[in-house]
This record gives structure tokens, C-alpha cells and sequence, in this order.
């Protein structure tokens, strides 16, 4: 080959290289400031100070000094400077928060919609009862064709009852209007009356002049007649009730009102109803009373409501849908009640704060309609609370032994502090602490373990021993759990 066929390649690979190397050598200038960079940031974190060092098991305790926690077989974990910024609350980056789906509900002011939809059952209005009884003794010679259930006019028909002691009494009023002494004549219209007699029929003896010992019964009002104990032929007592009658131009409808709802209802209030028998149709009703009877099993209230019932096409019995609308009005503190944490012993919120921190509040609530609920104590209009995944959040700041901040009230002074108890064995005694295997303290939460704690008095540590089965009672303080009272128990079997 020649020298000048191949001289030419040979150049341009040699260029190449050269390129090659130079390129790698300020690649790797530009990149050793990055590396120190990060050297020196490493450093600078190594270099934090911690304000102290603490078990995450048992965080109320704080240490000076790293080392072995005296509570858990575990390392002491550092607290520094910019978490105790945030003390309190969990922080959650921006795509943990997306990954978790942590929604935000703002709390707002203004009036909670108070309309609540019952269903109840008609029923006769128990005022308009009428009674219709036999006035004096006697027997019964005509009964006409009646029957539990039928309606009646007032003025109809029921029995005619012929009662013998009138007969004398009318005879006796008659002969002494004709004599003509109007003394004794007053008077023997008077006993007529305290017989029992009505005075329309005493006026129509005294037009016509003649006795009428036999009575008409009639319905002293118009109404279903509920109960009917007259037959032909049946003798009567005096005071003995022959029907009952029941009006039915009003009738009424008692619902169930849950306690929670039933505070802010007034008697008078106008209500509206509607029944399945008159689809399309308003009846319009009163609240009539709140019954002051509290039913102990569903917690409810009942209310009595009056409807007008002039056409007669309310029967009860029937069930009707009614609408109450609750007497409020005043502008109140509402949170979604989606963001309420319940625990059975205090209620929360997660509260949303500044650069993606969250902390537990507790709160009072009061009412509660159509996912919104009243807020007493706690918030304040325009925080903003976690809505949706809130329990997750919950659960890190108990892991993280977060304490929830207490509702803004005056609350009552106790006579002393709880106290905690749970059942142990002495592992060593000191002069000043005990070195026990407990039990549980059920009403902490917190589980069976091997602790130190400090005596609230030296002497009761006195004739106790290692091996020793005890009962202690704790309370909580700044510093951890102080042992109060110790009792020793009786040895195993």
C-alpha cells in the first residue's frame, strides 16, 4: 500500500483521540465542584446540633446525651432544631399528599340548612272525643243501624232509651204548671233538670204538655264512631257509656324527632306534609307540641302535629312524609363533617398549616345536616382541614406521640390527677425508682414492657424486692409516668 494512502486515516484517528481525552478532562473539572458541593453539604448535616435526643416510643421523656433508650431495647433518636419548628404536627410532601389523596375542606361561616324529612302515621286527634252516656237507669227500646267505624253527623241518631223515673218526674212537673203556683212549678222544673233530663226535652214537654219518658240518643258531634255498646232490649245503668266518637276534621301526626334536631323546633311552626294516597298534593299543618317524653332506646323526640282535615280524605292510619324546618337563622362556624375524627373519647380535625405540615385539633361540634356540621369551639373561619385521608394522618402523629390541641374553653378543675394502673413484677429496687416487668396500662394504651420509673416518695419502695409481684398506680407528667401507689400482692401459687 502507499505511505500516502494510509498517512491520512492514521491523522484523523489521532485527532480523534486527542478529542476524546480533552473532553473527558474538563468533563471531569466541571464536575469535581459538584462533588465537593455535596461534601460539604453531607458535613454541614453531620455538623446539626440536636436540642435532644428522645425513645419515639416514650417521646414526653427528653435526653441530653445519645445512647440506649432506658424504656425499649432501641437507639435514642435526635430532635433538631428545624423539626422542633414544626413540633406538633406531621409534615407530608406535596407528592406524598397526591399519592395519599389528601383532599382540603375550608371552614366557612353561615347558616346550616335545618330541613328535616320525617315519616309518620296518622292518628284521631285525642282533644275531639265525644262520649255519649245513659243519664239515668233504664232500657233500651230502639238501637239503630250503627257500627264501629261508621261516620255520623252530630245531631244523628243512635238509640231510643226509655227511662221509667222520668215518666213520674214529668207527670208530676205537668200537674204542678197547671195549678198555677209558678214557685212550685220552678221547682219541679229544677228537679227535672238535676234527674238528668235535658232542657231541650223539658222545653218540649212544656210546649206540648205531655210526658215523654222515652230519649233519643244522638252524636253530640260529627265523627267516626270508634266504640258502640247499645243492643235492643238491653237494660242501662246510669253513667253507663253507650258510644265513643271520635272527630275527624283535625287530625294528627306524631313523628320522631332525633334529640340532636329536636332543639331548635317551636310549637306554632307552620309544617308541610305530603301522603302517598294524594300523590301531588301539600297538606299544610301545625307543630303542635314537642312531647317532653324522651324515647331512651332510639334517642328521639316525639312531635305532635295538627292537620286540617275539613275534606275528610285524611285517614288515620295513612303514613305521610313531613318537612320540619328547623327555627335557626344565625350565622354559625361549619366544617365538612367528612373531616371529623371521632375516637369515643374527644373529637378532631386535621388542621392544614403551613408548608405541608398538619396538626390534630379537637374540637365541639354541634348540629349536624347534610354533611355539614356545626362548629363551637376549636377552628376559626378560613382554616383550611383535611377532608379526605385524615386517618392516615392521624395514625403518624400517634406514632409520633403528637398531642392534640385542646378545645379554646374554660374546663373544670379536677381534684386530682388520673391515675394509671396495671399489675408488675420487680425486676430491681432503687432508692428513688422501681425496675418493673408491667402489664399493659389499659387506659394509656401502652403495652407490657420492662421500665424504670421514678417514685413520687422513696418510702414506697419500702419491703419491696426484686421478684416481687406489685400493683402500681401512675399519673402522667412532663417528664413521664411517676408511680403514686404501690400495692404488693399476694405470691403465685
Amino acid at each position: 500500500m502507499n505511505r500516502s494512502n494510509w498517512a491520512l486515516p492514521a491523522l484523523m484517528g489521532t485527532m480523534l483521540l486527542l478529542g476524546a481525552a480533552g473532553g473527558y478532562w474538563f468533563a471531569a473539572r466541571g464536575n469535581a465542584p459538584t462533588s465537593t458541593t455535596g461534601t460539604d453539604h453531607q458535613a454541614a448535616k453531620d455538623e446539626r446540633q440536636p436540642l435532644y435526643w428522645y425513645d419515639p416510643m416514650y417521646p414526653q421523656q427528653k435526653f441530653d446525651q445519645p445512647g440506649k433508650s432506658p424504656f425499649m431495647d432501641m437507639q435514642l433518636v435526635p430532635k433538631y432544631a428545624e423539626d422542633a419548628d414544626g413540633a406538633g404536627s406531621v409534615r407530608i410532601e406535596p407528592d406524598i399528599q397526591q399519592n395519599l389523596g389528601l383532599r382540603l375542606a375550608t371552614v366557612t361561616t353561615g347558616k346550616l340548612e335545618q330541613d328535616i324529612q320525617l315519616t309518620g302515621v296518622l292518628a284521631f286527634d285525642a282533644r275531639n272525643v265525644a262520649l255519649v252516656q245513659a243519664r239515668a237507669s233504664g232500657f233500651v227500646e230502639r238501637a239503630y243501624a250503627r257500627a264501629p267505624g261508621d261516620v255520623v253527623a252530630a245531631g244523628d241518631p243512635l238509640a231510643d232509651v226509655l227511662i221509667p223515673e222520668w215518666a213520674a218526674a214529668q207527670e208530676e212537673f205537668l200537674a204542678l204548671r197547671r195549678s198555677g203556683d209558678p214557685a212550685l212549678a220552678a221547682a219541679a222544673r229544677q228537679r227535672l233538670q238535676l234527674v238528668g233530663m235535658p232542657d231541650a226535652l223539658i222545653t218540649r214537654i212544656e210546649r206540648r204538655g205531655k210526658a215523654e219518658p222515652a230519649l233519643t240518643l244522638t252524636s253530640p258531634i260529627s265523627g267516626v264512631i270508634r266504640d258502640l255498646e247499645v243492643r235492643t232490649g238491653m237494660a242501662l245503668a246510669a253513667g253507663q257509656t253507650l258510644a265513643r266518637i271520635n272527630g275527624i276534621d283535625r287530625v294528627w301526626l306524631e313523628v320522631a324527632v332525633p334529640e340532636a334536631q329536636a332543639a331548635t323546633l317551636k310549637a306554632g311552626q307552620a309544617v308541610e306534609a305530603r301522603l302517598p294516597a294524594l300523590p301531588g298534593e301539600t297538606t299544610h299543618g301545625v307543630l303542635a307540641a314537642i312531647l317532653p317524653e324522651a324515647d331512651p332506646q332510639s334517642r328521639t323526640l316525639r312531635v305532635r302535629i295538627e292537620l286540617d282535615n275539613a275534606t275528610g280524605r285524611l285517614r288515620p292510619g295513612m303514613t305521610a312524609q313531613v318537612q320540619l324546618n328547623q327555627q335557626g337563622g344565625d350565622e354559625v362556624l361549619l366544617v365538612s363533617s367528612e373531616a371529623v375524627i371521632r375516637t369515643g373519647k374527644r373529637t378532631l380535625v386535621m388542621l392544614a398549616e403551613d408548608k405541608g405540615r398538619f396538626r390534630p385539633v379537637e374540637v365541639r361540634l354541634g348540629q349536624e345536616n347534610e354533611g355539614q356540621t356545626v362548629v363551637l369551639a376549636g377552628l376559626e373561619a378560613g382554616q383550611q382541614v383535611v377532608a379526605s385521608g385524615q386517618f392516615l394522618i392521624d395514625s403518624e402523629a400517634n406514632l409520633r406521640g403528637i398531642e392534640a390541641r385542646t378545645v379554646r374553653e374554660a374546663e373544670p378543675l379536677q381534684a386530682s390527677p388520673a391515675l394509671h394502673e396495671a399489675e408488675a413484677t420487680i425486676v430491681e429496687t432503687g432508692k428513688q425508682d422501681l425496675t418493673i416487668a408491667h402489664g399493659p396500662f389499659k387506659t394509656l394504651g401502652m403495652p407490657g414492657m420492662t421500665m424504670t420509673f421514678p417514685l413520687a416518695r422513696p418510702e414506697l419502695a419500702n419491703g419491696l424486692k426484686a421478684g416481687d409481684r406489685i400493683r402500681i398506680r401512675v399519673r402522667e407528667t412532663d417528664s413521664g409516668l411517676l408511680i403514686e401507689q404501690v400495692e404488693k400482692l399476694e405470691a403465685a401459687p
